[in-house]
């Protein structure tokens, strides 16, 4: 399993929207990231920074979102959808779509994951799919 440290994450970020700026060919994951960061214009600037994305802080104190970890979860919403892991959770996300834009329902996504993984490190745990999945049906309406 891939487990990247904080700055490659970052690196990794950064790179694929320089790539898509300059009109590269990207590989992989960086298409998706690259889409990503362009719904969240506000993350622009601090991503074609290589050095300050890298170095800043991001903390709850701060009551700023770490854009990275958005990101990140965006990443693996988009993961998760396109091979229906949990099983369930791509109709749950059409459900969604029914009435929300791709970006809204992907938000709803992130906040039950968001929730989700809170809740696995507060118990010391594991994930919880079923949870999880629970969650996003209520969010759809079913």
């Amino acid at each position: 399993m891939f487990n990247p440290s904080r700055e490659q994450v970052r690196q990794f970020f950064c790179e694929s929207w320089r790539k898509h700026r300059e009109r590269l060919v990207l590989e992989g994951a960086e298409a998706t990231a690259a889409d990503l960061i362009e719904q969240h214009p506000e993350y622009h600037a601090l991503l074609e920074n290589l050095q300050t994305a890298v170095a800043q802080e991001f903390t709850p104190e701060s009551g700023q979102m770490n854009p990275f970890l958005h990101l990140s979860l965006h990443l693996a919403i988009a993961d998760q959808i396109s091979i229906d892991q949990p099983p369930g959770i791509r109709a749950a996300y059409h459900q969604l779509r029914k009435r929300l834009d791709v970006h809204q329902a992907e938000h709803a996504l992130l906040e039950c994951l968001g929730e989700t993984l809170w809740r696995a490190q507060r118990e010391g745990g594991t994930l919880d799919a079923d949870q999880y999945l629970d969650c996003v049906r209520r969010a759809a309406g079913s």
